[in-house]
């Protein structure tokens, strides 16, 4: 039978304390015992079923961090309160002094700066390579190296990862394979492709609302164990919990996920077509002019398309901005970071998500001033965004740009 994340999700079953269709939500910071030992047990981990308090862990987190495990395939999970939370303890737990990161240059911009500006106190430095080429991959492989990470797909220049060659390095040198997979989920499943550890930033599309900061670590069991080891676990120690309040929100939103997923893959399809006719130079995974439109399509589920982020250039920064000012003022979207919302939400990531990284950098990369990064919305009748989309791109000359 072939692997559907979505019909995982769908299969897990949870009732209430009194029976409602939703678990009930643990309100609790700290857990009573009836003995003694029963609490000396859980704190060395000897203790199934038990609840000590919520740093440790509840049954509210413990719900969500199951569903996403069988969303990504992985033995379990663990929820924190934010994506950075769930990446920086990912890269503590596993990386000790003088270790070695590989990571794809175009990423995330707290990413970047977390593994370019704050690692190297601790003595673990980053080479920050072009991910898609994996002859500079295993060339940049030392002794000491520990991780290579990237995004299955990158933000904000849309690069398709090739995990299963990536996996195939990290096996051959003994490394884990961290793959963010924030902007693909259910079009992509890492693990399938041998990824080690999957993460997610929940508060985009996973939870999909915009009103919830939560992030996510996937794997094996023996690691979210270690993760949360009372005396040498980053998570245990680093504290990044997630509130029961927003676990059971985010649990409540992941239900509907597969439905949002088609309809922003399905929205930003016609839209990069639509624009690639005009003449715009449309960045979409989607799109056989993209440069990993093949690989990407050997690999995604295709029920769940190929996501719902698009990005092109204005030209420069200051027709970047008076676009997205005026696509504002018209209420075709929010200027705005962040992405997954059921509104689209733009930015020009080089000066806004991606800041962190140095302009030379991003021009190396081919992040360019006038890049806008689009998260399309849910909207019903795309052919009237499209529309209108396109007046203001006449109106502040962007497709003139481009043409």
């Amino acid at each position: 039978m072939n692997f559907n994340p979505a019909d995982n999700i769908q299969d897990l079953q949870y009732f209430g304390e009194f029976g409602g269709v939703n678990p009930s939500i643990s309100d609790s910071s700290t857990y009573t015992f009836l003995a003694a030992k029963s609490m000396m047990d859980t704190f060395e981990g000897n203790s199934e079923g038990c609840y000590l308090y919520s740093r440790h862990s509840s049954p509210s987190n413990l719900y969500l961090g199951e569903a996403l495990a069988a969303m990504e395939g992985t033995e379990t999970a663990n929820v924190d309160s934010s994506g950075m939370g769930s990446i920086s303890t990912v890269i503590m737990q596993i990386c000790s002094s003088d270790d070695h990161i590989i990571s794809a240059r175009t990423i995330y911009g707290g990413t970047y700066a977390f593994f370019k500006n704050f690692m190297p106190k601790f003595r673990v430095y980053t080479s920050f390579v072009d991910i898609t080429n994996l002859e500079q991959v295993e060339a940049s492989i030392t002794e000491n190296t520990k991780v290579i990470y990237c995004e299955s797909v990158s933000n904000p220049l849309l690069e398709v990862a090739d995990l299963s060659g990536l996996s195939k390095l990290a096996k051959k040198y003994n490394l884990k394979l961290v793959v963010d997979n924030t902007f693909s989920p259910l079009s992509i499943s890492p693990v399938k492709f041998g990824a080690d550890i999957v993460v997610h930033s929940l508060t985009k599309f996973i939870n999909g609302a915009s009103d919830t900061v939560g992030g996510v670590v996937c794997a094996d069991k023996e690691f979210i164990d270690s993760c949360r080891n009372v005396n040498n676990g980053a998570n245990m120690l680093l504290g990044p919990v997630m509130d029961s309040l927003r676990a059971a929100n985010v649990l409540k939103n992941l239900r509907t996920l597969h439905i949002r997923m088609k309809k922003h893959s399905e929205n930003a399809l016609y839209l990069a077509n639509r624009f690639e006719e005009d003449g715009l130079k449309v960045i979409y995974p989607g799109l056989e002019s993209h440069p990993n439109h093949d690989l990407f399509t050997s690999i995604y589920n295709p029920e769940f398309g190929y996501g719902g982020m698009m990005a092109f250039d204005a030209g420069t920064l200051e027709k970047a901005d008076e676009l997205m000012e005026l696509m504002q003022k018209r209420n075709l979207g929010y200027l705005a970071v962040s992405l997954g919302f059921y509104k689209t939400l733009f930015n020009a990531p080089g000066t806004a998500t991606s800041s962190e990284i140095p302009m030379k950098e991003q021009k190396v990369m081919g992040l360019t001033d006038g890049l806008i990064r689009f998260s399309i919305g849910l909207d019903n009748n795309i052919e009237r965004t499209y529309l209108e989309m396109k007046k203001c791109m006449e109106e502040t000359g962007v497709l003139e740009f481009q043409l």
